[in-house]
């Protein structure tokens, strides 16, 4: 038995597939290995031949280095495809040489990024078994290609068995790298390519079990991509158990834009500015992101670039109740993942229960729990401490004074999934209950008997439908505003991903994170590309995002886990919760040429004062969503939408204006009378109620046909007296 970590990471990560492409980013145990790699981007690409690409940055390099053997033993990585760029080993001064080096945009450090770690297709609407709907107008998704960027694959896992699977697309140009346990015969028609990427780790540095190849040691990546849609995909191994580089991350986009796939999904964190997806936007293929798991503190989004999909992670319409027997007679209901298999505990007798307290190791000191389930409650103050921290040294203060078990009182924070596989881990039964319930043991029980009180635990029930209050954005989730960029509104979108049960090796295993929702939101972008394989990624993304739904099954808003809960808002979940068959036929689409970005990118590479001012005045873009974060007086925006829907329509505008703020839209009518993608272009103009420093509020906008589509953008509004104004009162 392993002893369980004090800090262990409570969140897994990353994302799938509809035919599937590994990339594989192996990690070093220590970051450090790779600190004098650099990341040389050099933008659009100048030749068609990826050989000639390579040449280019070997003759370049050469030129700083003095010759071209020096040249070959340093680069690590030739970004030839997507766009153009090299990683390499250099000295700090030989950095500062390529700085000046024309052609050259930017050179930077290699760093490292941690990954964001059923019933839930069935939950959005899209269940196999289905007779008509998305998944039979997509049909299932063939031919549209998903690369995912993640720990790896396990290909025995009967999730990736690709019986009733057509021909590889004769468009796929990729591979099947083999290596250390994964051999070319590991990929099939729905593994259709993997790669995996460690120039820059090298063998002493990997973590314990990683393999020189696209096998999964971590179960991460397989446990992601078995989430998706089932079409045809490629895995792009460029991780490990910890973190990932930079040069890893984007090889495998640069492999990605030559290998021929749609979609890429990755789950990685702290990636700020990337020319890799924006060079795949700019070549069509739709990039979807991880928020992030650092919820719920504002501010904590991850991947906030315009042209990507950045997901939020929800709750599904499942519940583990365990009902809690005490002896006493009354039987209360917690949730738990334990199904009786800890062997010091059977579920059909009655153990010894005692409160103590926090269960840290200081409050079990004076405690004997030896033996026992003991009542803990998770501190106050552990509100604002790491996530699972309070549980975290509960188990293993517990574990350590030989406890059978324990009811953890908390907050809600959704991760009963990682919180069970540390119990099993130190043979304890847990049982999460919130303050309300356990204050009723204590109180109505525990410090009222006489006697020795006494607890059963019941294996949990697995129990789904409308009785569970569903979806919620789940505590961890990323939130809004962007830091970097605020005039970008991000999250997009939110989609399940607490308690998702898919593939890890040849079992199954529940998992948590906004890892979890990202193969979701690219499952659905692939169906919807085969829907309507002309459309822009941009296009895609507006799909999703004004057809999301702001409320439950039962009409009522969707609430955000925290603490608090409340109802959520569009730093919470964007444009609200994913609805696929919605988003196949969205009305009006918000499209971008890529090229629109370009300035944006540049700013974020050389923030002098001209491009500062461009950053502010992101909410120009014509982004499907509207964040002003420095309204002193007016704003005005533009946006233009193009038909997608009947040729002869009317829409009309209903406006939903923040609160302190008032909002116009010029025109409030506009009408399509001809084929074709015809375009609209509207003004929403912005105007602070008050003087005063305020907070962001929240609103919408959006287009009524008055018959079948709704589309809806969300939009926060903060009011500003004093620009680089600190409220931290």
């Amino acid at each position: 038995m392993t002893h369980p970590n004090p800090r262990m990471d409570l969140r897994p990560a990353c994302c799938s597939s509809t035919l599937l492409l590994v990339l594989a980013l192996l990690l070093p145990f220590c970051a450090n290995a790779a600190s004098n790699v650099y990341i040389v981007y050099m933008g659009e690409k100048k030749h068609d031949d990826p050989a000639m690409v390579t040449a280019s940055h070997h003759g370049t390099l050469a030129s700083i280095l003095g010759s071209k053997d020096e040249a070959l033993k340093s680069i690590v990585y030739s970004y030839k495809h997507g766009f153009s760029g090299f990683a390499a080993k250099l000295t700090d001064s030989q950095v500062e040489e390529l700085k000046k080096h024309p052609g050259v945009i930017s050179v930077k450090p290699n760093t490292f990024h941690a990954v964001h770690t059923t019933r839930s297709w069935d939950f959005l609407g899209l269940g196999y078994d289905q007779p008509s709907g998305l998944l039979k107008k997509a049909n299932y998704g063939e031919d549209v290609i998903v690369g995912i960027v993640d720990s790896g694959i396990w290909p025995e896992s009967r999730s990736f068995d690709d019986h009733g699977y057509g021909p590889v697309p004769r468009r796929w140009k990729g591979v099947c790298q083999a290596g250390a346990a994964f051999n070319a015969t590991s990929c099939n028609r729905k593994i259709i390519g993997a790669r995996w990427y460690a120039k820059d780790v090298g063998l002493a540095n990997l973590s314990s079990g990683e393999h020189m190849s696209a096998r999964d040691a971590h179960g991460h990546g397989t446990h992601a991509a078995s989430t998706a849609a089932g079409a045809p995909a490629c895995w792009y191994h460029a991780h490990g158990r910890v973190t990932c580089s930079d040069a890893g991350v984007l090889a495998a986009m640069d492999d990605a834009a030559g290998d021929g796939v749609d979609v890429l999904s990755l789950s990685l964190g702290g990636m700020l500015e990337s020319p890799g997806s924006l060079h795949l936007a700019a070549r069509g293929v739709t990039v979807v992101f991880a928020a992030g798991n650092s919820g719920p503190v504002p501010g904590s989004v991850q991947n906030a670039s315009p042209w990507v999909i950045s997901v939020a992670a929800s709750t599904v319409d499942r519940s583990f109740p365990t009902v809690i027997s005490l002896g006493n007679g009354e039987k209360l209901v917690g949730q738990s993942l334990y199904h009786g298999e800890v062997p010091a505990v059977s579920s059909n007798d009655f153990h010894s229960l005692v409160y103590a307290a926090s269960c840290d190791e200081k409050a079990l000191a004076a405690i004997n729990v030896t033996g026992k389930i003991a009542l803990c409650f998770s501190p106050q103050e552990a509100a604002g401490s790491p996530p699972g921290a309070a549980v975290s040294d509960a188990l293993v203060a517990l574990f350590t004074a030989k406890a059978k078990g324990m009811i953890f009182a908390q907050y809600s924070n959704n991760r009963l999934d990682t919180v069970q596989s540390m119990c099993e881990q130190a043979d304890l039964v847990c049982v999460l209950v919130d303050y309300q319930l356990a204050y009723r043991i204590l109180v109505g029980y525990v410090a009222d008997d006489a006697s020795s009180p006494v607890v059963k635990i019941s294996p949990a029930k697995s129990v789904v439908g409308d009785w569970v209050l569903s979806p919620r954005v789940a505590d961890f989730s990323g939130r809004g505003p962007s830091v970097a960029f605020p005039a970008i509104l991000k999250p997009d979108i939110a989609a399940p991903g607490v308690g998702i049960l898919a593939a890890k090796g040849h079992s199954y295993q529940f998992m948590s994170g906004t890892s979890m929702a990202c193969p979701y939101v690219s499952g659905v972008a692939a169906l919807i590309k085969s829907v309507h394989p002309g459309w822009s990624p941009a296009m895609i993304k507006s799909a999703i995002v004004t057809t999301a739904s702001v409320t439950d099954r039962f009409g009522m808003p969707i609430q955000a886990e925290g603490m608090p809960r409340k109802v959520a808002d569009p730093f919470d979940f964007g444009g609200g919760h994913i609805n696929p068959e919605r988003a196949v036929d969205p009305g009006l689409v918000y499209d971008i040429n890529p090229k629109e970005y370009t300035k944006f990118f540049n700013c974020t590479l050389s923030p002098d004062e001209y491009c500062m001012q461009d950053i502010e005045k992101l909410y120009l873009l014509n982004l499907p969503s509207i964040a002003v974060p420095d309204l002193k007086d007016s704003v005005t925006v533009r946006r233009t939408v193009t038909n997608v829907g009947p040729v002869k329509v009317t829409y009309k505008a209903k406006i939903e204006a923040p609160t302190g703020v008032t909002m116009s839209v010029d025109p409030s009518v506009i009408t399509f009378k001809k084929g074709g993608r015809q375009t609209k272009t509207f003004k929403i103009t912005f105007k602070a109620m008050q003087r005063v420093q305020g907070g962001y509020t929240f609103g919408s906008l959006t287009w009524l046909d008055g018959c079948t589509h709704s589309v809806r953008i969300p939009i926060a509004v903060r009011t500003i007296i004093q620009e680089f104004f600190a409220d931290t009162s």
